[in-house]
């Protein structure tokens, strides 16, 4: 974990985030902390998160999902060399029925 990020404001938003029940109530949430951009850049580095663990290749990665191969190489990174986050999700995500 960066202990740069490690404060109580951020634990805070962390908790928020961990009240919400349901789809709708994340966009909303969502919506009014971030930018539409944000929340765009979000999904976009999760769903190259997902490619990159199917083992799609970065021109592939790049052309369904229009990420840079900057941003992909920084996912990449994040799975390779992170704090595991990426993996926690995507099994989690793997174990809904």
């Amino acid at each position: 974990m960066n202990k740069k990020i490690k404060t109580p404001e951020v634990d805070g938003l962390f908790e928020a985030v961990l009240k919400l029940e349901n789809i709708d109530e994340c966009y909303a949430f969502f919506e009014d902390l971030c930018t539409i951009n944000e929340i765009l850049s979000l999904s976009q580095r999760f769903l190259v998160a997902k490619m990159l663990k199917e083992k799609n290749t970065y021109a592939d990665i790049a052309e369904k999902t229009g990420a840079s191969t900057a941003t992909i190489s920084r996912v990449n990174h994040a799975l390779n060399y992170g704090n595991d986050g990426y993996e926690l999700i995507l099994e989690r995500l793997k174990e809904e029925p």
